[in-house]
C-alpha cells in the first residue's frame, strides 16, 4: 500500500509543479498588473536600450584600452603622444593604404594623412625652435609641467598641453635659433574646411601646441576677441579672406600675434606662407613625448560658442573629450568600412570632432566638402559610394526642398547621424529619401551629457532610460522661466520632473565627465554649475535647454534658456547683437529677439529699434554697420521699429505667454 500511495504522489507533486513554474511567469507580472502597466511604455524599449548599453560598454572599454596602451608606449615612439597622435599613427600602421580623407578629386590615406601631419608639426616644432632632424628627436627637449608650458599672458595659461621644449629664453638647446613660439602656445586656425584644416590641427597637437578653431565669418570686434580670449599667439588665415581682413591687420599686428597664411600669393609684409614651410619638412615621425599631455584633462584645443550674453567663449576641449569623441560614431553603428559625407564647418564641434574625430575612432572615410551643396548632394554620395551622412536640421529642409533628380534613387545611404531636425522635415526626409535611418542627437561643446536617439523616434534627441542614465547619467529638473532658475523644495534641493514636463537638464560634473569651463576669468562659466541639486555637496553641469521625457522615456527638445536662439546651424547670443547696434548713436533702445518663420529651422533675428530724437533711422550706416560687426548668421533678418515708452497692458493671455516662457520681456 505504500508503493501504491508513492506511485500516485509522484504525478500528483510533477503536476503542481508544473502548475507553479507556469504561474511564476504570472507572478512575476502581477506587480505590473497592479501598477496598471505603469512601466510598460518603457519596458517595450528594453530590447533597444540593452542593445544600446551593451555597444556603449564595448566602446568605452576599447577607448580604455586605447588609452592604456598609449600611456605603456616607447615616450620617443609616435604612439606615445596624445590622443590624436597615437591613433593616427595606429591607423597608418594598421590600415595604411585605406582612404581616410576625399575633398574634391583629392584622396589621401591613412598613411598619407600621418605623413602630412607630421610635416606640420616639424613646420610648428621649427617655429618653436626644436630641431629633431630628419627622424630622431633633440636630444634637449623634455616634457614640463602644464603651467611651464603656458604662453606668457596666454589667456588660459593654466590649461596648456604638450611637453616644453625650450630653455627659458625660448630658444632651442639644440638648435639656437630664436623660437617664434613659446611651448605651449596657442595656434589660432582660420580656415575653411579641408584638408589643410586638417593636417595643420593634427600637426599642431603633435607639437604640443592648443588649437583654436577661429569661425570663418568673424571680422573685426568679434574676431579680435576670440583671438585674445583663449590668449593666441599666431594665427594662420586663408589667402581668400585676406581682402576681407586687411582692416583687421594692424590689430592683429598689435596684438604681437605671428600671421602665417596657408598658401601661396601676394600676401602683405610679415605674413609668409605657412604651407611652402610645411613642404619643405622631412615626413617621420616625431617622439610622442612632445605632445603627451600630463593630464588627460588639459586643454588642448579651443572651440568657439555664443554663450548666453555677450561676445563668443573659449570652451576648453581636453584630451578625455577628444578620446571620447572618438566612440561617437561606434555608438551610432557605423563601422570601419563606411563612408561618412561631412559638409559641416570644421570650427564647430559637430564637424571636427563628432564627424572628423569620430571618423578616426574607427578608421573609416570622409568625404569632407567645403560648403554644402542640395543640387550636388546626391550626386556626390553616388561617386563616393556614401553611407552615413552627419547633418544639421537645415541641410536636411534644402535637401527635401530641392526638385526630384535621378541621383537621389539607387543611393547607398543607409544612416543619417545630426541634430536640430524637425519632426515634420524628418518625415518628409525619410519619405523621399528612404529607406535609412535617422540618429538624431543632442550635445553642447562645453557640455558633459549627450543623448543618442537610437531607437530612430522620430521628433526624439535621446532616450532616459534606467540603462542609458546609469552609463551617461543626466536629469530634468523643475525650471521657472520667469525668473530664470531652477524650482527648490524647502530643504533646498531641485526637484525632478514627470513625464511630459518641460525640464532643464543637468548632469553630474565628475572625474569621468567633467565641466572644463572657458578660457578667461571664471566669471565665463557663471550659471553654467548648480550646487546642491539633489544632496548637499553635489555639482551639476547646467546645459541651459529646457527638454521634456515622455511617458515612453524619449526627449524631446522644448526651448532654450537665456537669450539666445540657432539660425542657419549658429547660437547667436541676444546680447552681442544688441550691444554692435548700440553703438548707432541716432537708436535710443534694442532689444533682439528670435522669431520663427514658416519652412525655416531655429529662429531669426528681430530687432526692435527706438529711435533717439530727433534723429531719423539712417538704413545705409546701420547695414554698414552691422555688416562690418557681425557674421551673416547673426545680422537680424528683420527691424522693428517703437514709439518710445510704448507699453502694453499685462492681459491675462499675456502673463500666461509670460509664464510658459513664449512671451519675453
Amino acid at each position: 500500500m505504500f508503493a501504491s500511495g508513492w506511485n500516485q504522489t509522484v504525478p500528483t507533486e510533477e503536476a503542481g509543479s508544473m502548475a507553479a513554474l507556469l504561474l511564476l511567469p504570472l507572478l512575476l507580472l502581477l506587480p505590473l498588473l497592479l501598477l496598471k502597466l505603469h512601466l510598460w511604455p518603457q519596458l517595450r524599449w528594453l530590447p533597444a536600450d540593452l542593445a544600446f548599453a551593451l555597444r556603449a560598454l564595448r566602446c568605452k572599454r576599447a577607448l580604455r584600452a586605447r588609452a592604456l596602451a598609449a600611456a605603456a608606449a616607447d615616450p620617443e615612439s609616435p604612439e606615445g603622444g596624445c590622443s590624436l597622435a597615437w591613433r593616427l599613427a595606429e591607423l597608418a600602421r594598421q590600415r595604411p593604404a585605406h582612404t581616410f580623407l576625399i575633398h574634391g578629386s583629392r584622396r589621401f590615406s591613412y598613411s598619407e594623412a600621418e605623413r602630412e601631419s607630421n610635416r606640420a608639426a616639424r613646420a610648428f616644432l621649427r617655429a618653436l625652435g626644436w630641431d629633431g632632424g630628419p627622424g630622431g628627436s633633440d636630444s634637449g627637449a623634455g616634457s614640463a609641467g602644464e603651467g611651464e608650458r603656458a604662453a606668457p599672458g596666454a589667456g588660459d595659461a593654466a590649461a596648456g598641453s604638450g611637453a616644453g621644449l625650450a630653455g627659458g629664453n625660448g630658444a632651442a638647446r639644440g638648435g639656437g635659433a630664436a623660437a617664434l613660439l613659446a611651448p605651449g602656445t596657442t595656434v589660432a586656425l582660420l580656415l575653411p574646411a579641408g584638408p589643410e584644416f586638417l593636417w595643420l590641427w593634427f600637426g599642431l597637437a603633435k607639437a604640443g601646441l592648443r588649437t583654436a578653431f577661429v569661425p570663418t565669418a568673424l571680422r573685426r570686434g568679434p574676431l579680435l576677441h576670440c583671438l585674445r580670449s583663449c590668449g593666441a599667439r599666431a594665427l594662420v588665415l586663408a589667402p581668400e579672406f585676406l581682402e576681407s581682413l586687411e582692416p583687421d591687420l594692424p590689430a592683429l599686428r598689435g596684438m604681437g600675434l605671428h600671421l602665417w597664411a596657408a598658401g601661396p600669393g601676394t600676401h602683405p609684409a610679415g605674413i609668409s606662407d605657412l604651407l611652402a614651410e610645411v613642404s619643405a619638412e622631412v615626413d617621420g615621425p616625431v617622439p610622442g613625448y612632445l605632445s603627451s599631455p600630463q593630464s588627460i584633462t588639459d586643454t588642448c584645443l579651443y572651440i568657439f560658442t555664443s554663450g548666453t550674453t555677450g561676445l563668443p567663449k573659449a570652451a576648453r576641449i581636453s584630451h578625455l573629450k577628444i578620446l571620447q569623441c572618438q566612440g561617437f560614431y561606434q555608438l551610432c553603428g557605423v563601422h570601419q568600412e563606411d563612408v561618412i559625407y561631412l559638409a559641416l564647418p570644421l570650427y564647430h564641434m559637430s564637424g571636427s570632432l563628432l564627424g572628423v574625430v569620430g571618423c578616426l575612432g574607427i578608421g573609416a572615410t570622409v568625404v569632407l566638402k567645403s560648403k554644402f551643396s542640395a543640387g550636388q548632394f546626391w550626386e556626390d554620395c553616388q561617386q563616393h559610394g556614401v553611407t552615413v551622412f552627419q547633418y544639421i536640421g537645415e541641410l536636411c529642409r534644402y535637401l527635401v526642398n530641392q526638385p526630384l533628380s535621378k541621383a537621389e534613387h539607387g543611393h547607398k545611404v543607409r544612416l543619417a547621424v545630426g541634430s536640430g531636425l524637425r519632426p515634420d522635415t524628418w518625415e518628409r526626409f525619410v519619405r523621399r529619401f528612404g529607406p535609412l535611418q535617422v540618429l538624431e542627437t543632442y550635445g553642447l561643446t562645453e557640455g558633459n551629457v549627450a543623448t543618442i536617439n537610437y531607437t530612430g523616434q522620430q521628433g526624439a534627441v535621446g532616450r532616459a532610460s534606467w540603462l542609458y542614465k546609469h552609463i551617461f547619467p543626466f536629469s530634468l529638473i523643475r525650471y521657472d522661466v520667469t525668473i530664470g532658475e531652477p524650482i527648490r523644495d524647502p530643504r533646498g534641493h531641485c526637484v525632478a520632473t514627470s513625464p511630459g514636463e518641460p525640464g532643464l537638464l543637468v548632469a553630474p560634473v565628475s572625474q569621468q565627465s567633467p565641466f572644463l569651463g572657458y578660457a578667461g576669468g571664471p566669471e565665463l562659466a557663471q550659471g553654467k554649475l548648480l550646487k546642491d541639486v539633489f544632496r548637499p555637496g553635489d555639482v551639476f553641469f547646467n546645459t541651459g535647454d529646457l527638454l521634456v521625457c515622455d511617458d515612453q522615456g524619449f526627449l524631446r527638445f522644448h526651448d532654450r534658456t537665456g537669450d539666445t536662439f540657432r539660425w542657419k546651424g549658429e547660437n547667436v547670443a541676444t546680447t552681442e547683437v544688441a550691444e554692435v547696434f548700440e553703438a548707432l548713436d541716432f537708436l535710443q533702445e534694442v532689444n533682439v529677439y528670435g522669431v520663427t518663420v514658416p519652412g525655416h529651422e531655429g529662429r531669426a533675428g528681430m530687432a526692435a529699434l527706438v529711435l533717439r530724437p530727433p534723429h531719423s533711422l539712417d538704413l545705409m550706416q546701420l547695414y554698414t554697420h552691422v555688416s562690418e560687426n557681425l557674421p551673416p548668421y547673426a545680422r537680424p533678418r528683420f527691424l522693428r521699429l517703437q514709439a518710445a515708452g510704448a507699453y502694453l497692458p499685462l492681459t491675462p493671455t499675456r502673463y500666461s505667454a509670460l509664464l510658459a516662457g513664449d512671451l519675453r520681456i
